[in-house]
């Protein structure tokens, strides 16, 4: 894969868990957690007198998370995430570990619970599968309602979890329903949340079925609501860091292409093992160097109908990527140019399509959870 040089002098920063909140034996349980998933050889821990940091030691980063490098972690150690259901947590947590920003939990449980919304997205996420469309949305008639005002609420007595699930998940439902990528992200993440909730705080996911069954939480508000951003344009992530569960953003550099509606980037997940979502093609996930070339021409694929309007012909895009994929110098060239930190917004310069940014789920335990409903 073409690398994009990282600043070498990023540390290790990991995760941190707090001794406070009365859960002083927190620490101890993450590491007899770590030592469980035959991890505790590979990390480094410091007490620094309010809890604990913990990092890959120098030696594993440089070896297998080179420049921060995480999407090469499976197959390096030989990990089956699809699998192995361990080895797909072994892979979250060692991506966390090698984070170049510090991931704060007040407590062991709440860590355990970013782990598990992380990897109920990764397996929510591989089951989904969407048509894709950016006018028109469709939800099963018998879970959902629709009012221009409060957009799709769960019918009462239609649990929150199941309706997620059969709009999702054409084996549940039987048929692919209709959504933009961002729109899909969204419920992806909601169904995760949900389903940690059910085991860890019943009692928000009863005010999150509350939430649904009277308006939609969405778009700027879900981001704010459901959600923790890291990484900045000021201190951008190393654009080949991922860890498994992330929500991020493929930024569309061409100008021209970008204003047509639903081309203007790609809301997706990192699936980990090098994969990101096609939620399109469920069994075609995209590798980096896949995902580069299919943003790359949208360009080339770009017309405007007999009415005038600025439309993309996927069609001509799948021609293009297929010919491509054919000459590896070609899509080395490709890969350069598009594997760089975007351009701020509203410019379209020399940037590539990679976001300084990625996004996760806010915390969720009693106690030490985030999330607020207004109805």
């Amino acid at each position: 894969m073409s690398m994009v040089s990282c600043p070498v002098a990023i540390p290790i920063c990991g995760i941190h868990l707090s001794a406070g909140n009365g859960g002083g034996s927190g620490p101890q349980h993450l590491l007899d957690y770590l030592d469980k998933l035959d991890l505790k050889g590979f990390v480094c821990h410091r007490d620094d007198g309010e809890g604990v940091g913990v990092t890959l030691t120098d030696d594993f980063a440089q070896r297998y998370t080179p420049q921060f490098d995480t999407t090469l972690l499976c197959q390096q150690l030989n990990l089956s995430t699809t699998d192995k259901p361990d080895d797909l947590e072994r892979e979250i947590v060692l991506a966390l570990l090698a984070s170049p920003v510090r991931f704060e939990f007040p407590s062991f449980e709440e860590f355990a619970s970013a782990v598990n919304i992380r990897r109920n997205i990764v397996q929510n996420a591989r089951s989904t599968a969407l048509a894709f469309d950016t006018e028109h949305a469709e939800r099963p008639e018998d879970y959902w309602n629709y009012d221009l005002s409060s957009g799709f609420t769960v019918k009462p007595g239609k649990p929150l979890i199941e309706a997620l699930q059969k709009t999702t998940q054409p084996e549940r439902s039987g048929k692919l329903y209709s959504f933009s990528c961002y729109r899909a992200t969204e419920y992806v993440i909601l169904l995760s949340i949900a389903q940690e909730l059910a085991e860890c705080n019943p009692a928000v996911l009863a005010k999150l079925q509350q939430q649904w069954e009277t308006r939609a939480i969405m778009s700027g508000q879900f981001h704010d609501v459901f959600l923790y951003e890291y990484g900045s344009m000021a201190q951008p992530l190393p654009p080949c860091y991922y860890i498994p569960g992330d929500r991020l953003w493929f930024r569309n550099p061409d100008e021209q292409s970008s204003n047509v509606e639903g081309y203007e980037g790609s809301w997706v997940f990192y699936l980990g093992d090098g994969l990101f979502t096609n939620f399109w093609k469920r069994d075609q996930p995209f590798t980096l160097r896949s995902k580069c070339v299919e943003l790359f021409h949208w360009r080339n694929a770009t017309y405007r109908n007999a009415d005038g309007k600025l439309l993309v012909d996927d069609d001509v895009v799948d021609a293009r990527v297929a010919q491509s994929m054919q000459d590896p110098g070609e899509v080395d060239r490709i890969v350069d140019l598009m594997l760089r930190l975007r351009d701020p917004r509203d410019v379209y310069r020399d940037g590539g399509c990679i976001d300084t940014t990625r996004e996760c789920a806010r915390r969720v335990r009693p106690g030490t959870g985030g999330l607020a409903f207004d109805r």
